[in-house]
């Protein structure tokens, strides 16, 4: 994965994206700007870093039906939605499915130079967190299966002898298993380990 933070334009509006990529050269951002959200999609690549600025009223597809395929696609980059037609059902449309603002055209250039340091900032924060759950999630599948059955019952709040009962097996036992489980996980106390287990279960609300 590249570090290299991009501002992605999409626009139809030559004269917009060319404005804008002006801009946002000027103030020392990389940008790589698309006609239609169809050209976007044919060039991104997951792993790409940065922020997209996205018009809404685009033929073919709109901009919340692009937002949309990236939702689904399990994309991390933050969309600034800009349009010349902003309705507020539009508007929260667009943030409840992420975006970070909805900007009406034409939008001066230091908020929109704020609000794309937000968007950058907010990209970093998500791949961050990402990495984090993928550490715990490659931690949780070298668990064996009966460290997966006391991980899921110590973090329900039984206790070692109550898992031993419902497991039937010694006491014991449990604290070894338990001992290898909190080691495998990285966990130092149960607190821990609990928000870890938030990460790992349940696994189909993992992307």
């Amino acid at each position: 994965m590249t570090d290299v933070q991009t501002i992605f334009l999409v626009d139809d509006d030559q004269g917009m994206r060319d404005s804008l990529t002006l801009i946002l050269e000027l103030a020392g951002y990389r940008v790589k700007s698309f006609e239609s959200p169809k050209a976007f999609l044919e060039d991104f690549a997951p792993d790409e870093r940065g922020c997209l600025l996205l018009d809404q009223r685009m033929p073919e597809m709109s901009g919340l039906d692009l937002q949309a395929v990236l939702i689904e696609r399990g994309c991390l980059l933050p969309i600034i939605f800009l349009s010349a037609f902003g309705d507020v059902p539009t508007t929260v449309r667009a943030i409840q499915g992420g975006a970070i603002d909805f900007l009406e055209k034409p939008a001066s250039t230091e908020v929109l130079l704020q609000r794309i340091q937000a968007a950058l900032a907010e990209d970093q924060r998500r791949r961050e967190e990402f990495a984090t759950e993928q550490t715990i999630l490659e931690r949780f599948h070298q668990l064996t299966p009966r460290e997966h059955e006391v991980l899921t019952l110590t973090t329900q709040g039984l206790t070692n002898k109550d898992i031993a009962r419902q497991l039937g097996i010694s006491p014991r036992t449990v604290e070894n298993h338990r001992a290898r489980m909190m080691e495998k996980m990285g966990a130092a106390n149960l607190a821990e380990l609990c928000r870890m287990s938030s990460v790992c279960q349940p696994s189909s609300q993992m992307h």
